[in-house]
């Protein structure tokens, strides 16, 4: 009795080890568990913070200007010494922003103009000057991509950067291939020389079948986050603070990067951190290059939109009429609530249909027209801006150049 209780015991633990290795979240795999990421714990591992309704409150109150609904929404929802850096800019202190994209595929989808959407806001609100780095060298190492095809990606990609409308007088774009050099690779080697290979497996989990690329590459995602890094624009500035606005998943860089940062003289870089955009599918799957149909990009048309929400937009109702309007929607796992959640503007309307839909009196063919008409109209604009975008701009945002007005 005792041996197999003891079995049983054993097996138990077994299983719970099993679901929590289930959850794997680094900057080149994220997948969730049975009921999906757990934020809860991905805070506690990773030991940032969450962000408050108080936080949320202060930086409407210091900006004149309402929330973006991904930080009223909780989309937006963990970050590092975020209050420290609010401390310092309420005391006269300006920072920059500093976010990025790696350019793997010819097209965004829309979880990749998250990060975008919400930087321009905080660059508008904030009056600050960004950086974007487009890591096409990340790609070449990661990707099976040749030099020249990573480099065009990402200008292409840059496009679409361009056409979330950000100010040219604030902004500076550029690539790895293109810009890395000088200053900026003097403080690639200085954090080089502070990581152990032991610190760098047990952040990135690299092992021995790993080329030696990836392993020289996390100091290129670091050194952005050190103004010195760009004398055209931060000379003189060195103690600037720097706040990144991204996915959870880069967090494991900044990690390093905030513990090398005071040993070579550089503040920490602050971070504010969103949760991930789910695959039509679900959260349990991932959006992917190679399935056209698990996402929407920004280059679909209203019909390819309307068809993917129809057909692929994972639904938390019920089976049936009748049993759905007994039991209602689970809005857990209903994804086109968590796209509304993300791109429907008005608080009272998304309330709205969440109220209705769990109880039942909205269905979820109603629920999905709505999110095709909000998806269409977002898709068309940035369709419309991204016409808009020459060569010439490009070149303009990319131009090692001084931003006389970048506090302005």
């Amino acid at each position: 009795m005792a041996a197999a209780a003891e079995q049983g015991v054993g097996a138990e633990r077994k299983e719970k080890k099993e679901e929590e290795e289930e959850q794997v979240v680094n900057p080149w795999e994220v997948s969730a568990g049975k009921g999906g990421i757990d934020y809860d714990k991905l805070v506690d591992q990773f030991g940032c913070q969450r962000i408050d309704d108080a936080l949320v409150d202060r930086i409407a109150r210091l900006t004149g200007r309402p929330p973006h609904c991904f930080l009223r929404r909780g989309l937006f929802f963990a970050h590092r010494d975020l209050n420290e850096l609010l401390d310092l800019y309420e005391k006269g202190e300006k920072f920059y922003l500093y976010t990025g994209r790696g350019p793997s595929s010819e097209a965004l989808h829309l979880g990749h103009l998250i990060p975008f959407m919400f930087t321009k806001y905080l660059q508008e609100a904030f009056k600050v000057p960004l950086v974007i780095q487009l890591t096409d060298d990340e790609k070449f190492l990661w990707k099976n991509l040749t030099v020249q095809e990573s480099k065009r990606l990402a200008r292409e990609n840059a496009k679409d950067i361009i056409a979330c409308g950000f100010d040219i007088e604030r902004t500076f774009i550029f690539s790895d291939f293109s810009y890395v050099g000088g200053a900026f690779y003097e403080n690639m080697m200085q954090v080089a020389r502070c990581v152990t290979m032991n610190k760098a497996i047990g952040i990135f989990g690299f092992n021995l079948e790993d080329h030696i690329g990836k392993v020289s590459f996390p100091p290129v995602q670091a050194v952005p986050s050190f103004p010195s890094s760009f004398p055209h624009l931060f000379a003189g500035k060195d103690q600037l603070r720097c706040l990144i606005p991204c996915a959870i998943d880069q967090d494991p860089y900044f990690r390093m990067t905030r513990d090398v940062a005071p040993r070579i003289g550089y503040q920490k870089p602050s971070l504010i951190e969103s949760r991930f955009f789910p695959a039509l599918q679900g959260e349990n799957t991932k959006m992917s290059a190679s399935d056209a149909n698990s996402a929407i990009y920004v280059t679909d048309s209203a019909k390819e939109i309307k068809t993917k929400v129809n057909k692929y937009a994972f639904s938390g109702g019920q089976d049936s009429i009748e049993l759905h309007r007994k039991l209602g929607a689970n809005l857990d796992v209903d994804v086109p609530i968590k796209y509304l959640n993300f791109f429907l503007e008005d608080d009272d309307e998304l309330a709205h249909i969440k109220k209705e839909y769990k109880e039942g009196r909205m269905l979820t063919g109603e629920v999905k027209q709505r999110l095709i008409a909000v998806l269409s109209e977002i898709v068309a604009r940035h369709q419309r801006a991204r016409a808009q975008v020459t060569e010439e701009m490009v070149d303009a945002f990319m131009a090692v150049r001084p931003l006389p007005n970048m506090f302005g």
